[in-house]
């Protein structure tokens, strides 16, 4: 392999592990929405 293949080789590794460790420690808030949804009687009955 050519040095050009192995130094893009080495980025795309890093790039993956450094995205990977992102997404493994980054504390997403959950949403605080609060959601009301009014359910009609006569999808109850039987």
């Amino acid at each position: 392999m050519g040095i050009f293949t192995k130094l893009f080789l080495l980025l795309v590794v890093i790039i993956v592990v450094g995205g990977g460790t992102f997404l493994m420690t980054w504390d997403i808030p959950p949403p605080t929405a609060t959601v009301e949804k009014t359910i009609p009687d006569d999808r109850f009955t039987n």
